[in-house]
């Protein structure tokens, strides 16, 4: 399942009322796991930070799914869950000392993911990884989640929003369109595009 359904946050509504919260949570790690991983990767650019970041995701959807109050999309919900982790990751200084973090059916799921998909990415991660070294964070994220998951502006603002602080979707749509360009201009120069 690479994408989501179009019916998957019906289905998984419809677990959640009929209180079978561990089913929710499998249905919504499997059908947006697999982006989700591929967001993680792009943002932390190193497989064991993405494995990390991954493993604490479907941990706090497995947990959090039952508090999902369904205000915006269920999509956008679990994408703030990785952003979140990644952010967490990336400040933690337990990660520094190497602790792997794996418990639970919610990891073993992950890993089941996790391995199905890393062949693919592989190869497509070097093609793009020269252009990626010069863009920060918050840049990464922000073409991952408008390209690669097709997120509305509106989710995309809820999905960067800090500490309560919600970026105008007109700025981020701004911000991307100045990005690209920017993109356009470094793959010309690096022999990328003709």
């Amino acid at each position: 399942m690479s994408e989501a359904d179009p019916d998957v946050e019906a289905r998984i509504r419809g677990l959640l009322a009929a209180d079978d919260r561990p089913a929710a949570a499998t249905l919504a790690i499997q059908e947006f796991g697999p982006p989700i991983l591929r967001y993680l990767r792009s943002l932390l650019r190193d497989e064991d930070d993405a494995s990390d970041a991954f493993s604490v995701f479907a941990e706090n959807v497995w947990r959090g799914l039952p508090t999902w109050r369904g205000e915006g999309s269920l999509k956008a919900w679990t994408f703030r869950l990785a952003w979140n982790g990644a952010m967490n990751l990336k400040n933690e200084a337990w990660r520094r000392r190497g602790r792997r973090f794996f418990s639970g059916e919610a990891s073993a799921l992950a890993e089941e993911i996790r391995t199905r998909s890393h062949v693919k990415v592989e190869r497509q991660r070097h093609v793009l990884d020269k252009l990626r070294e010069s863009l920060d964070v918050e840049e990464v994220s922000l073409l991952a989640l408008r390209i690669d998951q097709k997120l509305s502006w509106a989710e995309i603002a809820d999905v960067t929003a800090t500490d309560g602080e919600r970026v105008e979707p007109a700025a981020l749509m701004k911000r991307f369109e100045r990005l690209k360009g920017r993109l356009a201009k470094m793959a010309k120069d690096q022999g990328l595009l003709e």
